[in-house]
């Protein structure tokens, strides 16, 4: 049985959770300005309209390969939001007629690739950790870095047209990266074979084996993410941050863990509406 001062320090730590997200939700949840900014680097324009911030990669003669330049925007803003947060949704998009056909590979020793790898490794942990709801709006074809992108995000529209593949393998490149996580969006039967021999799947196949959320006419793309968009500014700001960091626990934990887990995190939630109910 445990004994009283561990479950002082159980109720302790409960309530100074509570205390910590309450303050959360008068600094962060009613943020509503209806500023914009923008700031860019070469083929990166980064957005923020009231609670939305937007990634648009802008280098279509390149096929919007993604630089070292922009991937350091990128994980500078996704740090920002870690430690400061002001936005809640995050939209990645691109302009013309492709997504994103994979990324720069500019480093030729070993220290410069080990140091491009852990780059890339940093930004797609950043993203797929970070407290903002993220939305991919692939408009085009979407190849190796630019798929992986894609299926980080909590949720993934691809216009109905679009290619998608892992093509690294045909230059004898084993796609390490997505294979960190891949598995935990398919079945490996359907998985494998995409990573090791590169062929190029529909948006309607990628729906049904699990790797994206919904396959959009192109023109209503824009229109469809933005009636996803609304859907999650109505949801409270500090529950929808707490449902995404709780859902995400849970597919590291085993059952026990999670229920273990789950005692706090509802008990910490009740709290906190009984607490905005007085």
């Amino acid at each position: 049985m445990p004994s009283f001062a561990s479950n002082r320090s159980r109720i302790a730590r409960v309530f100074f959770e509570l205390l910590t997200r309450i303050a959360f939700l008068y600094t962060v949840g009613g943020v509503s300005s209806d500023k914009t900014s923008s700031a860019s680097v070469p083929g990166l324009v980064i957005e923020r309209t009231a609670q939305v911030l937007t990634f648009t990669l802008d280098n279509a003669d390149q096929g919007n390969q993604v630089t070292g330049a922009m991937f350091d925007a990128m994980l500078a803003t996704l740090r920002e939001e870690a430690n400061r947060p002001s936005a809640r949704v995050l939209r990645i998009r691109a302009g013309g007629k492709v997504f994103c056909t994979g990324r720069e590979r500019a480093a030729r020793d070993v220290e410069s690739l080990r140091k491009e790898a852990s780059r890339i490794i940093e930004v797609k942990r950043s993203l797929r950790t970070s407290p903002l709801i993220s939305i991919a709006e692939v408009q085009g074809d979407a190849f190796g870095f630019g798929f992986g992108l894609a299926i980080l995000c909590d949720f993934v529209l691809v216009a109905e047209h679009a290619s998608l593949k892992f093509p690294e393998m045909r230059s004898g490149l084993p796609p390490a990266a997505i294979m960190a996580y891949l598995g935990e969006y398919a079945l490996p039967r359907f998985t494998f074979p995409l990573v090791l021999f590169g062929d190029p799947i529909t948006p309607q196949a990628a729906l049904q084996i699990g790797l994206i959320s919904q396959v959009c006419s192109a023109n209503r793309l824009s229109e469809e993410a933005d009636a996803l968009t609304a859907r999650i500014l109505q949801l409270d700001p500090t529950a929808a941050r707490r449902c995404k960091e709780f859902f995400q626990t849970t597919q590291q934990n085993n059952f026990a863990q999670n229920c273990r887990l789950a005692i706090d995190a509802l008990t910490v939630s009740s709290l906190t509406v009984l607490a905005r109910e007085k």
